[in-house]
């Protein structure tokens, strides 16, 4: 496909995602419906699609309006690129320019220049104070892909010398040696022999900064496992026995198999039969995302004010229901992938004064100026 075909395409899907499809989802319907695209033209469109969600309101500004058309036109202008040489009506590249779309294309406002929702605003910059509009112009940026480096398989060395042989390019993070960040060779991973023998599992830095600062011994739930990530981790480091749990099984359906490629030995446990307490309990709780929204910048666009005070009744309902579970002078870990104070800082000092014997030990905010997705952690201890 030319490059302008390509525009083409992203068009088709933008317009499907502003009318409600998500983006996976309308994604997929034009890969089924477009065989002739090769594997080189489905990821070069993902890219034109997730950018311009990512830049959602500064490209529908400089494109004239917020159509697939316009965050095309936004893209060309915003990247530099001659929109009349791709815009052309021929050979499938999208219709020629119309006058008014010649003369569209204003300066942002401040609110399009953030490219957040004009809602979650205020609650942004209450959350991450001086920070926040640096963030919320990191998050228009793609995120780095990462790997936890498995201890029970490989030492950093040995992961990036087979990495290195299938053709991808990684570099040990300075302070944490075990977290890769891939330079060249991302599309590669899931097929390659580190990745197959279990040497390397694929965890963002923020929640392998996290795990790093948990304990490394003693019994473990972890109470949200959902595919496991942070358990797996967890067992890298020594903990056992570990249990997972999770309130809909389905989550948790390919954790035995990821388990076994990586040595680690877990206990599942069936939706609300947990028995029993723990050292160290894990409560990575469904949240916003806002962290992640790099990542899955649709989910961004598509988060309402009502459902962020439902998923905030939830995870306090979820706390309350983990620390039933943690031992006399056990650690609670409560994580999320949010920036927001609602979802963070303010749960914790709602459960504190509903629980008296668990005491805050430490909590961290990361952000991508200092890790790289937005993660929160808050260590309690109970007496």
């Amino acid at each position: 496909m030319t490059p302008a075909a390509r525009i083409s395409a992203a068009i088709t899907i933008l317009d499907s995602i502003l009318a409600g499809t998500a983006a996976e989802a309308a994604l997929l319907r034009w890969s089924r419906a477009s065989r002739f695209a090769g594997s080189g033209d489905r990821a070069a469109i993902r890219d034109l699609v997730f950018d311009s969600l990512r830049r959602l309101y500064s490209r529908a500004n400089l494109g004239g309006g917020l159509t697939g058309r316009g965050l095309m036109l936004g893209m060309c202008r915003d990247t530099g690129q001659d929109p009349a040489s791709l815009f052309t009506g021929l050979h499938h590249a999208p219709a020629a320019l119309s006058t008014e779309e010649l003369a569209a294309g204003a300066i942002s406002a401040p609110v399009g220049r953030r490219d957040l929702p004009e809602w979650i605003w205020p609650q942004w910059q209450a959350s991450l104070g001086d920070a926040a509009e640096t963030v919320a112009l990191a998050m228009r940026e793609r995120a780095p892909v990462w790997l936890r480096v498995n201890h029970l398989r490989a030492e950093p060395a040995e992961a990036l010398q087979a990495l290195a042989r299938d053709g991808i390019d990684a570099q040990p993070h300075p302070a944490l040696g075990s977290a890769l960040c891939v330079q060249a060779g991302a599309r590669r991973i899931a097929t390659s022999t580190a990745y197959r023998d279990g040497l390397v599992e694929l965890q963002d830095l923020s929640p392998q900064w996290a795990c790093e600062m948990l304990p490394d011994r003693g019994s473990l739930l972890d109470y949200c496992a959902g595919g496991g990530g942070k358990a797996l981790a967890l067992a890298a480091r020594g903990l056992g026995p570990i249990t997972v749990h999770d309130a809909d099984a389905k989550r948790m359906v390919d954790l035995p198999a990821r388990a076994a490629r990586a040595g680690a030995r877990i206990d599942l446990v069936p939706p609300g039969r947990v028995l029993g307490s723990f050292d160290l309990v894990v409560a990575d709780v469904p949240c916003s995302g806002s962290g992640t929204w790099r990542r899955t910048p649709d989910a961004k666009w598509r988060l309402m004010p009502d459902d962020l005070s439902d998923v905030t009744a939830l995870q306090a309902r979820i706390l309350q229901e983990a620390a039933r579970h943690v031992a006399p002078g056990g650690m609670l870990a409560y994580m999320t992938c949010s920036l927001l104070r609602c979802e963070n800082q303010e749960q914790i000092a709602k459960f504190l004064k509903d629980s008296p014997d668990f005491t805050l030990i430490d909590e961290e905010l990361f952000t991508p100026l200092t890790a790289s997705d937005g993660f929160y952690l808050g260590q309690l201890r109970r007496r």
